[in-house]
């Protein structure tokens, strides 16, 4: 199993204001995002699941709440902390896929406390670095670029796609 994070980013990292993005909506970053964690399980924070409810990402989502014992949604499951939630993605992932697949795959998708708790388990990050520094009031932490390096760049309107992969990892 994988782990890989997909965020859009602002120049000074921001991510979130007032639990939306701050930037104008970009489309296209949408559309890949949305593209990318179809078919595979997400992992997130309890907030950002409950303000995703009316479209809920991926094919499962393993919510991360200290408060929450379960969740309505018949995809979805909860986990106390980081490493239920690692396992509870093992689980789900496990189904005999070859390490390195695109089926053993967990996305995680924030919010901004979610990314840091997982940040040192990540394998990928899949970030969409938008042009522009904005206000926010949620942040993508900060990574060691000596532990990561870009396998892979696009340039879009508005945004470049990175996708990051942590060094020494069999991504």
């Amino acid at each position: 199993m994988q782990l890989v994070s997909v965020a859009a980013v602002a120049e000074n990292r921001a991510i979130g204001r007032d639990g939306e993005v701050p930037w104008p909506h970009i489309e296209a970053d949408v559309r890949q995002y949305r593209e990318r964690v179809a078919g595979s399980p997400v992992i997130l924070g309890r907030r950002t699941f409950d303000s995703m409810r009316d479209d809920l990402p991926g094919s499962r989502q393993i919510v991360v709440s200290r408060s929450a014992d379960s969740v309505d949604v018949p995809t979805a499951v909860v986990a106390d902390g980081v490493e239920s939630a690692i396992a509870r993605a093992e689980e789900i992932a496990g189904g005999g896929n070859t390490a390195g697949s695109d089926g053993d795959l967990v996305y995680v998708l924030g919010g901004g406390t979610i990314y840091e708790l997982f940040q040192p388990h990540l394998d990928r990050m899949v970030l969409s670095h938008v042009a522009g520094s904005y206000d926010g009031d949620t942040f993508y932490p900060a990574w060691d670029t000596n532990e990561w390096t870009v396998a892979a760049e696009t340039a879009f309107d508005r945004f470049t796609l990175r996708e990051w992969v942590r060094r020494g990892s069999a991504a």
